[in-house]
């Protein structure tokens, strides 16, 4: 549960479809949606939430849940932290990368490791709700009364040998990330509800240091 790939990669739900979601219809118009998601990162400087994931693996009798708290500040500083029921967290500097587990943080320099620096990119585009921009994915678009909803499909090998897609539900209102669900090839997965949401006040740089 604490292993730092299973986390990053089951985040930050769901099988394929091969029609829109029950509840949801095709997106009219991807192309203002689009430039209204885009026009939402831009002004947003720092966010920052509670939230509840819920972890359902075949092979258990019931889901696990934890949740946490994660703070986000522009330029590439993100500090995503479990409170219960267990502490452990992971927080981006600009370049550098701390995994703080039972008291020990481990340090590591994102632009020396390529697959570092593609999870470093992918925390970040989701927490902003961007992730859709990614040639890395192929997205659908739906929406209902309340949610638009993307699918994101891997292109890559890679990433389809322990990822079949990423839903993000993103709220009609302010256009953001409420939800993100991420499926394994299993049908494993993991879900994620944000709560608490507070966009644009002040976050000290302290925040984004390990000690």
């Amino acid at each position: 549960m604490k292993n730092i790939f299973l986390f990053l990669f089951t985040l930050i739900i769901g099988n394929s479809f091969a029609q829109a979601p029950k509840g949801f219809t095709a997106m009219k118009d991807t192309t203002a949606f689009k430039s209204k998601m885009e026009a939402q990162s831009k002004l947003t400087t720092t966010m920052e939430s509670d939230f509840t994931q819920e972890k359902y693996l075949s092979v258990m009798s019931e889901n696990i849940i934890s949740k946490g708290h994660f703070c986000f500040k522009k330029t590439n500083m993100l500090r995503w932290e479990y409170l219960t029921p267990y502490t452990y967290m992971i927080v981006i500097n600009k370049d550098k990368m701390f995994i703080k587990d039972n008291g020990k943080v481990n340090k590591y320099d994102i632009n020396s490791n390529k697959m570092f620096k593609s999870i470093n990119e992918m925390m970040v585009a989701t927490v902003q709700g961007n992730l859709l921009n990614s040639k890395d994915y192929k997205p659908k678009f739906y929406e209902s009364d309340k949610f638009y909803l993307i699918e994101l499909t891997p292109v890559q090998k890679a990433t389809k040998d322990f990822l079949k897609n990423i839903l993000l539900y993103i709220n009609k209102n302010d256009y953001a990330v409420e939800k993100v669900k991420m499926t394994e090839p299993s049908d494993d997965y993991t879900s994620i509800d944000f709560s608490n949401r507070k966009t644009n006040q002040p976050i000290a740089d302290e925040k984004f240091t390990v000690k």
